[in-house]
């Protein structure tokens, strides 16, 4: 079970004096070394799917009703599942279901998947393909995507399992389940992005910085930054091979290569929103890159500490329950 604690006092004065300072509605949208303010506590929730629901065919945009509507009907189903009478869930199942009426991985009470579309109303993140949805696998695509799993080690077990990658963290960020916020700070030679799941910190560079080996490989991948007038432009290449961190979106499903060059744009559109773009670049698994776009809203918020589990204990609780099946031939 996910928790989320406080940082300690001390901890949170230090964040919130930064972030204060930095994010601020009427401060300045410029540092003080001239380059463009990306700094704050950004909130990426967002009941916008990543790939355009098939009834929507070609269009792109929502009307202001059909944006209306939806939001409406998240909230009357948070209401209905928060008020209802509590209730066990069987082994392998869960309390509450999807809209899809597959079962969820917990009940409604731990989700804070958002309310709201996007400000643009887009029926999808993804902006390319002009359809909205991801391109087709390769064959080594298809082949990693219907693979089964073992649980004969922890190394059979994806990044998201382990608490080594959040499942929204990526990257790149994708909307996911719970603590949907991205903590931004810059110096004039670095950017850092600190996501509140897993609290998985990344640094890029932006002065002139050798890249690591291409052997040197990471789960967040080796990044290097550089501005493109007001955007914000990162690069990220060395990532580990068949890096899995989530089973909540087919990119996080079938996973990345080591040869995924991941491009990342970020843009300050205005004192409350930051436009964050990612386009994969993954030949081996799919047949043409793809782009998505979110738009972030400003928080006053301050980000909490993520505990996964602490002491890595569900690891072993999930490999002595597979071990549990295989006495019982269940396996």
């Amino acid at each position: 079970m996910m928790r989320r604690s406080m940082w300690s006092v001390g901890a949170v004065g230090m964040l919130v004096a930064v972030v204060s300072s930095a994010a601020a509605q009427d401060g300045p949208l410029q540092t003080p070394w001239g380059d463009p303010n990306l700094q704050g506590v950004w909130d990426f929730r967002t009941i916008t799917p990543l790939q355009r629901p098939e009834d929507f065919g070609d269009r792109a945009f929502l009307t202001a009703e059909e944006a209306a509507s939806l939001e409406s009907d998240v909230l009357d189903r948070n209401r209905l599942l928060l008020t209802r009478p509590a209730e066990r869930a069987s082994s392998g199942g869960n309390v509450d279901t999807r809209a899809d009426g597959t079962p969820g991985f917990y009940n409604n009470f731990w989700l804070d998947t958002g309310i709201r579309t996007v400000g643009t109303r887009r029926t999808s993140l993804i902006i390319d393909p002009q359809n909205g949805r991801l391109p087709d696998l390769t064959m080594a695509g298809q082949q990693r995507a219907e693979r089964t799993y073992s649980f004969d080690s922890y190394v059979d077990l994806d990044a998201g399992d382990r608490c080594i990658l959040g499942l929204n963290a990526g990257p790149p960020i994708v909307p996911a389940a719970y603590n949907q916020n991205l903590l931004l700070l810059q110096t004039p030679k670095q950017v850092v992005l600190l996501t509140e799941m897993v609290h998985t910190v990344r640094v890029v560079q932006l002065a002139e910085f050798p890249k690591i080996s291409e052997e040197i490989l990471q789960w967040s991948g080796d990044a290097r930054g550089y501005w493109d007038g007001d955007t914000l432009v990162i690069e990220t290449t060395n990532f580990v091979d068949g890096r899995r961190w989530t089973t909540s979106n087919p990119m996080g499903a079938v996973g990345s290569t080591k040869n995924l060059r991941l491009i990342e744009r970020l843009t300050r559109v205005d004192a409350d929103t930051l436009d964050y773009e990612f386009t994969v670049h993954d030949p081996e698994i799919w047949t043409s890159p793809w782009t998505v776009s979110i738009p972030m809203r400003r928080s006053d918020e301050p980000l909490f500490e993520y505990a996964c589990h602490e002491g890595n204990y569900s690891v072993a609780n999930i490999l002595a329950g597979e071990r549990a099946r295989e006495a019982t031939g269940a396996r």
